[in-house]
């Protein structure tokens, strides 16, 4: 819905601070709020904060903003528009990255963030406000590459899991108040304050995060080596899989005979595409690196494709206010936080492996036990529990992915490689999403829209049945991903 940590000499040097981060050693003392990482950590951790506000305010004013626009039918359009631009943003901040350091690209990236914040909550129309949502896309795409830039250059191999812990953990108090807050404002003021009054957010990681990643990893990575040029192909490619993923979408909501000939135009821009920017094998879940990005796009989109229609469903099928709906799934961010502390245990590096297959588990069962609550007798907080549990595999499985990755690939290629899991996060959020709004459009879920979402009387649950069901099946095959990640070497 993410190297090297400097000692404290090298941060003393102002030629660090000028050029390349360091290569520097790890005390074996020092943590991530430690006096050596503290303002990076600090700084960093709040432009998370600024996504989790963004992520669960927004969906819990969707379903209302889509009324309004009389745009339900395109209801998951306005989620996948996000993904689908944010894949050529990632690519084209991997190697903003890799060349010039992340600063730039998460500048900018924060910049549209805010922007298309301001373009979604002034709009008149459904399209203008999916508009809005592409140029967030955009920004969200350049800022987590840059994030995970920055976390290969700053800190050590022993300090990620901790970082990728709290950057889950930043998710909990948004979780919570998220909900509430973004329902609140959107009863009594109305849906647009929300999104025009996230951008406020803004300052607070811009004033902390910059001076920061300055200091510690801006530049890049050999400033004796001679600035790399852009990868005019990949960047080709990336523009390709975005205008294909945006193709995919369309198809999938017109639902025409008509839209078989953009549904073929874009499948035909990103298969070549795909195979162009991630690793080798990765179809096909190649062990290592491949498997990796494989299990990252499974866990992510099967999970957010599902999560996207919660609110819609308890909306519409269970007369839940927006406030109620979106309270229901809060707890799920301090199950999610859990998951990722679990992984960063030092005692669990030798199971990663087995905690991925256990949290894949837990997704599935999560996602499937999600349309009980059709059933008028099954209570509510069923669906909240199921979450719960649902949300501790995914803190689990997005944490270890991030951790692996960063294992696996070697500092001047963290900004390619990154980019590479989050198109895989993304074009797998923008397929299922699309898949997922095709078959709920198809089974009438789009009628949703002539009543008022405050009422269940329009009963549409084999709409929402055919969301859910076989995102679940999805996350369960990632279990079986789950055993491909561990390198084989002399064939042990």
């Amino acid at each position: 819905m993410t190297a090297l940590e400097p000692s404290d000499a090298d941060v003393a040097t102002e030629a660090a601070t000028e050029a390349a981060p360091p290569v520097a050693t790890d005390s074996g003392q020092d943590g991530i709020l430690g006096r050596t990482h503290r303002a990076l950590s600090i700084g960093i951790i709040c432009v998370v904060l600024l996504i989790a506000f963004e992520a669960t305010a927004v969906g819990t004013a969707m379903p209302v903003a889509a009324r309004e626009l009389r745009g339900v039918s395109l209801y998951a359009f306005a989620f996948s528009a996000y993904f689908t631009t944010s894949l050529f943003a990632m690519v084209l901040s991997g190697q903003w990255a890799d060349r010039s350091g992340p600063l730039r690209p998460l500048v900018t990236g924060i910049t549209a963030f805010a922007l298309g914040l301001l373009l979604s909550g002034t709009a008149g129309a459904m399209w203008l406000f999916i508009a809005g949502r592409a140029v967030q896309g955009l920004g969200g795409g350049l800022v987590i590459v840059a994030l995970y830039v920055v976390v290969s250059r700053a800190y050590s191999e022993r300090l990620r899991p901790a970082i990728m812990a709290a950057f889950a953990a930043s998710w909990v108090i948004p979780s919570v108040v998220g909900p509430l807050a973004s329902g609140t404002v959107t009863e009594h003021l109305g849906w647009r304050w929300v999104f025009v009054g996230i951008p406020v957010l803004v300052i607070l990681p811009l004033a902390t995060a910059l001076p920061a990643i300055r200091q510690m990893a801006s530049g890049p990575t050999d400033p004796s080596e001679p600035v790399p040029a852009f990868d005019r192909r990949r960047i080709r490619l990336a523009l390709a899989i975005s205008l294909g993923a945006g193709l995919l979408q369309y198809a999938g909501q017109d639902l025409t005979w008509w839209s078989l000939l953009p549904g073929a135009a874009g499948a035909a821009l990103i298969v070549p595409a795909v195979l162009g920017l991630l690793p080798h094998g990765t179809y096909r879940a190649a062990r290592g690196m491949p498997s990796v990005i494989l299990l990252r796009g499974v866990a992510a989109g099967s999970f957010i494709a599902a999560e996207s229609f919660v609110p819609l469903m308890l909306v519409t099928q269970r007369g839940l206010s927006p406030t109620l709906a979106g309270l229901s799934l809060a707890v799920g961010g301090l199950t999610w936080a859990l998951g990722s502390y679990i992984q960063s245990r030092p005692r669990m590096e030798p199971h990663r492996e087995r905690l991925l297959m256990g949290g894949m588990v837990l997704v599935a069962l999560a996602i499937a036990a999600a349309p009980s609550v059709l059933i008028a007798s099954v209570p509510v907080w069923i669906l909240g529990a199921a979450w719960a549990v649902g949300c501790l595999g995914m803190g689990a499985v997005i944490a270890s992915t991030s951790v692996l990755l960063l294992k696996l690939s070697p500092p001047e290629e963290a900004g390619t490689n990154s980019a590479a899991l989050q198109i895989s996060d993304g074009l797998s959020n923008v397929l299922l999403l699309a898949a997922g709004g095709a078959a709920f459009a198809a089974l009438g879920g789009g009628a949703v829209g002539a009543h008022d979402l405050t009422a269940a009387d329009a009963s549409h649950p084999a709409a929402f049945a055919a969301v859910f069901l076989p995102m679940a099946a999805v996350a369960l095959a990632g279990v079986w991903v789950a055993t491909r990640v561990r390198v084989v070497r002399d064939g042990v």
